[in-house]
């Protein structure tokens, strides 16, 4: 260890159960040595709701990630970031007002239905999902959220990934020609009252350009020089790249086949470069472990030892993440929902 990372352990070991630093799984090696908890978006927020006795969260990742840590967080406990500008451009493909417009236009249509917000996403967002009854949802349980509305006869809004919303809409058997796409950038969301009324599920028009790296023609490349290898992506990815993969799953679920995977398979992944290297080096005695394109998260990459050792010694203000109480209150809901479910 360098000198940074024998003064973060200091700290660390110094606060002992006070301070809790979850780590998401896209995060470098570097960050993930000091991290209490690594996982996906699921396991951190169950794992850092759980973690009373913390009274300082440090949470790497990105933004979202720590207003969730701050909706869900007790009395007396704080979240900071190591880098406030670490955001997700996804993310910031919704907002609040345009989801209040976009129920306007939904109301013009549909009697009955229910908002469902991918965690992905602004607190603000949350909040709007659950003064509406909706849940939030990740890329592990998106199948059981959208499952727990139909059951309710309701149709679903999904915000803000149309790749994750189509993609399990599908795997729930729902035809495509049920589930349609809200464009906030066209007028009346770009969608006819005659299809609205023929949707069963209507996905935001947003993306990860991390997921959406992955083309068609890296599918067909593998495929044709390594006919024995597996391809598996994340369902952030398009339904067109999804549908030619032999398995698609969140983060946790990718990591799990991998690890039960029999000796001697190759493997292609089509996810965050930071987890498939880890992945590969991990797994090199046994996997033959690649990309299926080299994709990285630059927002992921802005947390640094350094930038973590600097809230560690000093809390700064500006790296703290708070919610203001009335949205964390309808946040909350939506949260709660989903960790029922």
């Amino acid at each position: 260890m360098n000198n940074v990372d024998l003064a973060i352990e200091a700290i660390h070991q110094e606060m002992g159960p006070r301070l809790f630093i979850p780590a998401h799984y896209y995060q470098d090696d570097s960050i993930l040595r000091h991290a209490d908890a690594a996982g996906d978006s699921l396991e951190l927020s169950r794992l850092t709701a759980a973690r009373r006795e913390a009274e300082k969260i440090v949470f790497c990742g990105v933004r979202f990630m720590a207003e969730t840590a701050a909706i869900l967080k007790g009395p007396g406990q704080s979240v900071f970031m190591p880098d406030p500008k670490a955001g997700c451009p996804m993310a910031d493909t919704a907002t609040a007002e345009q989801a209040e417009a976009c129920a306007s236009r939904l109301s013009e249509v549909w009697k009955d239905w229910v908002p469902i917000v991918y965690v992905n996403s602004s607190a603000a967002l949350k909040a709007f999902c659950g003064r509406r009854g909706g849940s939030a949802c990740t890329s592990s349980n998106a199948g059981r959220v959208f499952q727990w509305a139909l059951d309710a006869g309701k149709r679903i809004l999904f915000m803000p990934d149309e790749h994750l919303g189509a993609n399990t809409a599908h795997d729930l058997g729902l035809a495509d020609d049920l589930v349609q796409v809200y464009d906030p950038k066209e007028a009346r969301g770009g969608i006819s009252n005659y299809l609205l009324e023929k949707t069963q599920v209507l996905n935001w028009k947003g993306f990860c350009h991390v997921h959406c790296a992955f083309r068609t023609d890296h599918v067909f490349q593998v495929r044709a020089q390594h006919p024995k290898a597996k391809i598996i992506v994340h369902p952030e990815a398009c339904k067109e790249v999804v549908r030619l993969c032999d398995f698609h799953g969140s983060t946790t679920q990718l990591i799990n086949y991998v690890r039960q995977a029999p000796d001697g398979s190759e493997v292609y992944i089509g996810t965050e470069h930071n987890l498939v290297r880890r992945l590969a080096n991990e797994e090199n005695n046994r996997l033959r472990l690649f990309p299926l394109y080299a994709s990285s998260c630059p927002d992921m990459g802005l947390t640094t030892t350094e930038a973590l050792l600097r809230v560690l010694q000093d809390w700064p203000a500006g790296n703290r993440v708070t919610v203001p109480e009335d949205l964390a209150a309808d946040a909350r809901l939506c949260l709660d929902r989903m960790l029922a479910l």
